[in-house]
Order: C-alpha cells, then structure tokens, then sequence
C-alpha cells in the first residue's frame, strides 16, 4: 500500500510562490494518468450517448413521454451533478479522497452499464441520475487530488492538463459513441465498463492524503472562506456559459448560414476543440496573477463572440469560434486555479466541490439561456451577440474591480 502523502502547503498562483521543482518518475506519471483517466469519466457520460438519441427514440416510440425523457438522458447526469457536487465535497473532507474515489468508480461502471440490462425508459432515466452522482463524487476527488499532490505553477500545470485533456477527450467520446451505436443504442453503455479497470489501479497507485504533516498554516482551524468562494463561483457560473456556448450551439449557427453537412459541422466544432486545447497550453505558460489576467481572457471570448454574432459564412464564424475557444482555454483552469488557491487542506473537497457545482450549473443552464437569448433577439446570431455583450461588460467590471483593489491601502498588520 503506497504511503500517505501530507497536504502540501496552500500555495497562491497569484502571490508570486516560487514554481516548484516539477515532480517525475514512472510513479508519478502514473499518478497523473489515472486522475486525468478520472477527470475524462464525467466528459464521457456526457457526450457518449449523444449519437445514439435518435435509435433510442425510435425504440421507445410507444412510450409517451419519450419525447421528453430521451434528451434527459444525455442531460440529467449534468444536472446531478451540479446539485450533488458540493454535498460530495463534504464527504470528500470527512472520509478521505482516495476511498471515495476508489467507491465512485466503481460504481460508475455499475450504474453506467446498467441501461444495457434495462427495458423502462423511467429505470434508464434514473439510473442517469445515479451516473451524476457518482461523477460528482469523481470529479470533485480528482481536482481535490490534484490540489493534495501539488502545489503552486506545478497545480497549475495539471490543473490546465485537466482541462486540456477534458477537451480533447470530448471530441474522442463522441466518435467512440458514434462507432459503437452502429451496432445498437445500447452498445455505447458497455464503454462505461472502463470503471472496473480504473478502479483497482486507483486503488493501488494513487497515495492517500492527510494534514499530518502538513504545514502548520494548514493545520490551523479558520473558518470555511464561503464569501470568497461564493464570488468565485459566481463567475464560474458564467465562465461555464462562456465555455460551453460554442460546442452546444456551433451547429444550429452553421445550419443557420447554410451549412448542413456532419462532415463539415464535426470539422468545424474540432476546430473550435483544438483551439481551447491550444488555450489551456497557453494558460501553463502565463506568469503574473491569475485574477488580473482574467479581464483580457474575457475580452478575448467577448471578441469571439462578436465576431460569430457578425458572421456572413461558415469561415468567418469558424474563425470568431477559433478565437473564443482560444480564450475559453485560458478561462477554465484560470477560474479553477483561483478557487484552488484559497483553499487550505481541510476546506479542499467542499471549495472543490462548490467550485465543480458552479462550473455544471452553468453547463446544464447554457441551452436554456441561449434558446432564452433567441427568444427575446429573434436569431441565435443575436444571442450569441447579446453574450459577446455580457462578457464583455463582465470583463470590464473585473478589470475596474482590479485596479480598486490594487489602489486600495494595505491593511495594517
């Protein structure tokens, strides 16, 4: 059994900490395949299924609300997980990260597999909202994980590879479900099957955490900083909007121009992928303070967005899709990094797991507030210009908020 790691100190991106010497090894390389293998879980319940509504539509055609209940299937565990998030911080906190890790796997394969064996469309529904709770539990323990193992720019390296491989993994799920449900809508659920083997390396490699040996700024009881995460995770909220607008959205926008082609709609979304990939590689070479960056990285998905509101044709709109996914990269593990720095050892898994509830709440709300934008402009182009509107009135407040902070006198000791 590996040893125990102690809680390493609460590093700050934003104080200038000194980077860390980069860990290596096969032990460690290892360490962080299996966390970003965690961290792909909850992407993969997201996008697996998504080829395959149609098939699942006309099989349960005879069912009334199936109308309905398909597209929850997709969306539901999105939901779960946005409301169950930080009650799995809790438990986070009080059972140890490992454990409920190693548990939460498992029974992500469990429940994940279980619509290959189910004929209700109700039971599938709900063993959906089992696979959000379990990729609460996931989540929340992997991004707590990263921020026990490491600290200062190393986190922030394997925070943005978080991110990085989230994206990526995205694009990868959905072919794999579109492969897969050429044999049958139910054939893409055996994928979730992948728990059981990740589960019991899990188990063996990745070391358990506790304050023990922490540092003695770790260990001193405070109380838990709800009035600061609660200002981060408010901004969360809309980071998520901002990030998920293109992928939800880029192909209603190009079958508005015209362009109806899968082949051409996939490019075009890839494109956008690989731009927010290329983003968060940009974030793991930024210095300087996180929070002051984060007016400009708005700026630039505000820019984004405009130029997509604007577009005459397909180039153009890929182009302001390209821009905004560039800053999207940046934004996600900018927002993460900054709610992980103010978190001590004991507070990690509750700031985590309001963090990722923020972050989902987001995604799930996107459609809504986007078919709500086109409701009230007439186009989705409107809407999509009417957020380019918003976030960049948000990046000028934070950008205002900055420099009174900075003017501000410093407290007396």
């Amino acid at each position: 059994m590996p040893e125990s790691v102690s809680a390493p100190p609460a590093a700050n991106p934003d104080d200038g900490t000194p980077e860390d010497a980069p860990p290596s090894g096969a032990a460690h390389r290892l360490r962080v395949t299996l966390l970003m293998a965690g961290s792909c879980l909850p992407i993969l319940g997201a996008v697996l299924i998504a080829p395959v509504l149609p098939k699942m539509q006309d099989a349960f055609g005879d069912t009334g609300a199936a109308k309905v209940l398909v597209p929850l299937v997709l969306t539901i565990p999105a939901l779960a997980l946005a409301l169950l998030s930080p009650f799995a911080g809790v438990i986070v906190d009080r059972l140890g990260r490992k454990r409920l890790l190693v548990v939460g796997t498992v029974l992500y394969a469990l429940v994940g597999t279980a619509p290959l064996w189910l004929d209700s469309l109700g039971a599938i529904v709900a063993s959906r909202v089992l696979v959000g709770v379990t990729e609460a539990a996931i989540m929340t323990c992997c991004t707590t994980l990263i921020g026990d193992y490491y600290s200062g720019r190393v986190r922030d390296r394997y925070l943005a590879l978080q991110t990085m491989c989230s994206a990526a993994s995205a694009t990868v799920f959905f072919v794999l479900g579109g492969a897969a449900g050429s044999a049958g809508w139910r054939a893409p659920f055996w994928l979730y099957g992948v728990g059981l083997l990740i589960a019991p390396a899990m188990a063996a490699v990745l070391p358990s955490t506790g304050p023990a040996a922490a540092d003695p700024v770790e260990r001193t009881p405070r109380p838990f900083p709800l009035r600061r995460m609660a200002g981060i995770c408010a901004l969360t909220v809309f980071g998520a909007l901002v990030f998920y607008t293109v992928p939800v959205e880029m192909s209603y926008l190009l079958d508005d121009l015209g362009v109806s082609a899968t082949g051409a709609i996939g490019a075009a979304t890839a494109a956008a992928s690989v731009a927010t990939v290329l983003g968060s590689v940009t974030f793991t070479r930024l210095s300087g303070s996180t929070a002051a960056r984060l007016p400009a990285v708005l700026a630039v998905c505000a820019v984004g967005f405009a130029v997509m509101a604007l577009a005459g044709n397909a180039v153009v709109l890929v182009v302001g899709a390209v821009i905004n996914g560039l800053g999207a990269g940046v934004l996600l593990p900018s927002l993460l990094t900054l709610a992980m720095s103010r978190l001590h050892f004991a507070d990690r898994g509750r700031g985590t797991g309001l963090w990722m509830a923020a972050f989902f709440a987001g995604e799930f709300a996107c459609p809504l507030l986007m078919l709500a934008g086109e409701a009230a402009v007439g186009t989705l182009a409107a809407s999509v210009g009417l957020l380019a509107l918003a976030t960049a009135v948000v990046a000028a407040a934070l950008l205002l908020l900055s420099r009174r902070a900075a003017l501000a006198p410093a407290a007396p000791e």
